[in-house]
């Protein structure tokens, strides 16, 4: 049967468009030769260790290079800030934590918007933050740390005002009743050095961040911050047996500038779960007590957006604030 010039021209048309569309995605997905990781912090922290051994699977994976470009300041705004005014095709990227959104929680002088400047990329990995107290105390579990603090004055250490250990005990706080006083430090070490000195009680924090002093039987841990034990740490019950809903996690993952295109969202998703999960990878997590912990970039996007919520509720109902 002879074909109509009609149906001719629309079989020419069909295919016309699906050659475009497939050229189309096909450029959606078309990575520069060189992708920029961003780390906000400086060498040396998980958020470094993680972003270059990442980096060294990923290039190989996505067949370009991969640089680790450290651009410190501001408690990881000034990394950020550079990241939400690259161009959104993939050549640069941001490698953050839980601090991308507790510094949002605290800080209203920001140059950027943590909910519309940025794309979600890809989770990385997750693990469970330390309660820690000092070895001159009687404290042997949660319910005992509640306790005494409800009866007298307890302090508690952390690295900085707006950090992921402030907020994450003042949510202790909050849930529990009770009231300890904060005492900031510049850093863990120095907080550290006045717990094991007596003159603070307790402290939440990275098990990397502690892991020295654990091992010196300097100060103890009584309980994880997560839902569930750790794997990491059996033997430790979670706080939320003495805090029924408390949960808080530390994790990682990577984001890109407003606008990124689908494609090159799913490409880079793909590609970064599945270095995670490489053994190499869960070798290095499980240095900082963490494991990978992968989703789609639309559920990374929402998971980012409701822990922002949960920070920003305990930012407001705690008074916490780093300017106005």
């Amino acid at each position: 049967m002879k074909m109509t010039a009609a149906r001719l021209l629309q079989s020419t048309l069909a295919c016309a468009l699906t050659v475009f569309s497939v050229a189309s995605m096909a450029n959606e997905a078309t990575l520069p030769p060189t992708i920029k990781l961003v780390v906000p912090f400086t060498t040396g922290g998980s958020n470094d260790i993680f972003a270059r051994a990442l980096s060294e699977q990923l290039g190989t994976k996505l067949g370009v290079t991969v640089i680790v470009d450290n651009k410190p300041g501001a408690g990881g705004v000034v990394g950020a800030a550079e990241v939400a005014r690259a161009k959104p095709n993939g050549g640069t990227l941001l490698f953050s934590s839980n601090s991308f959104v507790t510094r949002a929680a605290v800080d209203t002088n920001l140059p950027f918007n943590h909910r519309t400047s940025f794309t979600p990329v890809a989770m990385v990995a997750q693990g469970a933050l330390l309660l820690v107290v000092a070895n001159h105390t009687n404290y042997k579990s949660t319910d005992d740390l509640i306790k005494e603090a409800a009866k007298k004055q307890v302090n508690y250490a952390t690295a900085g005002i707006g950090s992921i250990a402030h907020l994450s005990t003042e949510l202790m706080n909050s849930m529990a009743g009770i009231q300890m006083t904060h005492i900031p430090y510049k850093g863990i070490s120095p907080a550290l050095t006045d717990m094991v000195g007596g003159r603070v009680e307790a402290l939440i924090a990275t098990p990397a961040s502690v892991g020295g002093a654990l091992r010196a039987n300097q100060v103890r841990a009584i309980a994880v911050t997560t839902s569930t034990p750790s794997p990491f740490y059996p033997e430790l019950p979670s706080m939320a047996r003495a805090i029924p809903g408390y949960s808080v996690d530390v994790w990682w993952g990577v984001l890109g500038p407003a606008d990124m295109p689908a494609g090159i969202v799913e490409r880079l998703n793909k590609a970064i779960s599945e270095v995670a999960q490489s053994p190499r990878m869960k070798e290095i997590f499980s240095k900082e007590a963490a494991t990978p912990y992968t989703m789609s970039a639309k559920d990374f996007g929402v998971y980012m957006n409701q822990e922002l919520d949960k920070w920003q509720k305990v930012a407001k109902e705690r008074n916490i604030k780093l300017s106005d």
